[in-house]
């Protein structure tokens, strides 16, 4: 085995980048469908409640994703299950390209489950590929940051892409969907070479479930990583589309651009907000969400674009924070050969946070936007105080 300038070991460098170039095609794979709702509806004449249909059936993938992928990793190796997943990932994409329903929700069911294979075992494996004897150079923080970058990277590189060519490309339903087929490609390629990382003995990873720090602090957190989001670009376009006059496909990309590059911008942040202890990062990112929500509720009584576009800023500052901690935390508790696993449980929880968008529409038939986001802003600050005091 040989090193060099920190990066190869068996002959592969930067073994991270490479498997955290398929963590972000999955991302990108996972995330490309979310801005071409109205266009669907549009052009296939879809209704409302079909396309609801569609996008919410990724989740019914992604959950038995997560949970045999976590495991699984931990049991079968970490590459095994990601060049699986991730070759899972492009052909659904190809389903996608087809203009049946049944290819569509084929297509979003198969993105699911690879994503949620890829979120387990590919965050373990960019975790371990940071770290000695892979990347001595490493910080001991490296690999939970790294691989919460490539994923934020791809998430929302690929909504920006798949709306501006959804809004302005020939054959927009089938070109949008190009970019992904060929970075999951390409992935593919550089990660062949990628060694195996899981611990030769698999440990229970549920065991960390009942470490206290993940019950008190990674779990109350959890579910706000996806809930800041999933406001900031399925909720607040919506509250302001009377102004976007056609542009309501682009606006979209912009928003879900906005929100996930300002949680890949500020995570550089959240690592020197870190070495002022455990908490600040997350109290710092619920804080973000909250403030967030207050502009959201702002943009839904002046209904101008360029607040909600300010609000996506906010709470992609609070994601970025939030999946930092989250990340960090998950591989200081999980025991040997159990990072897989517990990774795959703080995914889980981040994803209840995907609910968010449905309960303000159920909210939405007895109080207002502008009150919704208010209490769910109430409720991010009530967390942001209650953690702390659990830590104690």
């Amino acid at each position: 085995m040989s090193i060099i300038d920190g990066h190869r070991v068996d002959g592969v460098r930067l073994g991270w980048l490479r498997a955290g170039l398929l963590v972000a095609a999955a991302g990108w794979g996972a995330n490309q469908f979310s801005p071409l709702l109205a266009a669907y509806r549009r052009q296939l004449g879809l209704s409302a409640a079909s396309v609801t249909g569609l996008f919410a059936i990724y989740v019914c993938g992604l959950v038995p994703g997560l949970l045999l992928g976590g495991p699984g990793a931990d049991r079968l190796g970490r590459r095994r299950i990601v060049l699986g997943a991730v070759a899972l990932s492009a052909v659904s994409t190809l389903a996608l390209m087809g203009d049946a329903p049944v290819l569509l929700a084929l297509g979003r069911l198969g993105s699911g489950a690879a994503m949620g294979a890829v979120l387990a075992a590919g965050s373990a494996w960019v975790k371990e590929l940071s770290h000695p004897p892979f990347d001595p150079a490493a910080a001991p923080t490296a690999g939970a940051r790294r691989a919460s970058l490539l994923l934020t990277a791809g998430f929302g590189v690929s909504g920006l892409v798949a709306a501006f060519l959804a809004q302005w490309a020939p054959a927009p339903l089938f070109t949008a969907y190009l970019p992904h087929l060929g970075l999951a490609v390409v992935a593919l390629v550089f990660a062949v070479p990628l060694p195996e990382t899981a611990p030769a003995r698999a440990g229970n990873g549920a065991s960390g479930i009942r470490d206290p720090r993940f019950r008190r602090l990674v779990a109350p957190v959890a579910p706000w990583v996806f809930a800041a989001p999933s406001i900031g670009f399925a909720v607040l376009p919506g509250l302001v589309a009377g102004h976007l006059k056609g542009f309501e496909t682009a606006y979209a990309g912009v928003a879900i651009a906005m929100v996930l590059g300002s949680g890949l911008l500020i995570q550089p942040f959240g690592r020197r907000l870190a070495g002022r202890g455990v908490l600040t990062v997350a109290v710092s990112g619920l804080g973000a969400i909250a403030t967030g929500l207050l502009l959201g509720a702002a943009a839904a009584v002046s209904g101008q674009p360029l607040v909600a576009l300010a609000a996506d800023i906010v709470l992609g500052a609070g994601y970025g924070l939030c999946v930092t901690f989250g990340l960090t935390e998950v591989g200081k508790i999980a025991p040997p050969g159990g990072l897989a696993r517990l990774t795959a449980i703080f995914w889980a929880l981040t994803y209840i946070g995907f609910c968010a968008p449905y309960v303000f529409a159920l909210l939405g038939s007895v109080a207002s936007p502008p009150v919704v986001l208010t209490g769910a802003a109430g409720l991010a600050a009530a967390t942001a105080i209650a953690v702390p005091l659990r830590h104690r």
